[in-house]
């Protein structure tokens, strides 16, 4: 198999397993008692443990990060406020919603990231990004009111942490790129989730939270954490060897897309025609930027 094509399967295959991994979840929430707060501190601890451990396995200097305090702090920021952030409203976007259309609501991010850049940086969107505000605005009023403009689709608590998710994944992609660029991707990813899953587990009580699972319950909490955690993570950072960043966040919409397949075959979940349309819409911003990304890369940006 060609490196890129290998590239591309695991891009997808991380991007599936996350999807699936919420829908996994929406099924311990509906059929368990099972905490949100619970369940994000156990992913979080198991997962940082087995990536830290898979680094030490491959001889990286994991240690490396804490040797110097200005960027062990930006590492405990990042944790709090990227790595926990966004697990924890991911799943309160679940638990009050449902898996896909927290998926498909936390996809907002790149238009985030968009409007924090032209605020930061004092420098209008481009058309492309103009245009993905805007597909992304009405694709979420489709998504939360299905075309029925007089109502909301989902309860409100549920639209406001799939929001938040969305703010938490911005701040995920932009607070570590300087970390990730000096100390690497499994090490800050790692230590992040270590960290992040010791600090809600402290933080919530969620230790107190310690459920009595029957054996079906414990297999889907083992998917959620190692497939749906730790492999998903695993297999996306292995693919940026082989395949561009931008091409591997493409195939992350292979996220909300299994997220949606999975919970209307299995969970009941039902869209309608205007809903998909806005899954659509705000699915497909990240295609555009995508494309935008390409264009810079091949031919002058139109800054206008």
């Amino acid at each position: 198999m060609q490196k890129k094509t290998w590239g591309l399967v695991l891009a997808g295959a991380g991007a599936f397993l996350w999807g699936s991994s919420g829908t996994v979840a929406q099924h311990l929430f509906n059929t368990t008692a099972i905490s949100p707060l619970w369940l994000v501190a156990l992913r979080m601890l198991v997962s940082g443990a087995l990536l830290i451990g898979y680094g030490i396995g491959r001889r990286l200097p994991v240690l490396a990060v804490f040797k110097q305090p200005r960027a062990a702090l930006k590492l405990i920021a990042f944790s709090l406020f990227g790595m926990a952030g966004v697990q924890l409203t991911y799943f309160m976007a679940i638990s009050t919603g449902n898996a896909a259309l927290a998926a498909i609501l936390q996809f907002l991010s790149p238009v985030l990231i968009i409007l924090y850049l032209a605020v930061t940086t004092w420098r209008l969107p481009s058309k492309l990004d103009v245009i993905s505000v805007v597909m992304a605005v009405i694709g979420t009023i489709l998504i939360v009111t299905q075309g029925h403009l007089h109502s909301l689709a989902l309860p409100v608590i549920a639209i406001i942490w799939g929001l938040l998710a969305a703010v938490g994944a911005t701040v995920y992609t932009l607070m570590p790129v300087s970390l990730l660029k000096t100390y690497g991707a499994t090490t800050i990813v790692g230590w992040s989730m270590l960290i992040g899953g010791v600090l809600v587990l402290i933080g919530t009580g969620a230790w107190r939270d310690m459920p009595q699972l029957s054996v079906g319950a414990w297999l889907q909490v083992s998917f959620v954490v190692i497939f749906g955690t730790m492999l998903a993570y695993l297999f996306f950072l292995q693919s940026l060897e082989f395949i561009l960043p931008t091409t591997a966040s493409v195939l992350g919409a292979i996220e909300p897309l299994a997220a949606t397949i999975l919970s209307v075959v299995f969970l009941n979940v039902h869209f309608n025609l205007i809903g998909i349309i806005g899954a659509i819409l705000i699915v497909g911003v990240t295609l555009l930027q995508f494309i935008a990304t390409r264009m810079v890369g091949f031919a002058p940006h139109d800054d206008n």
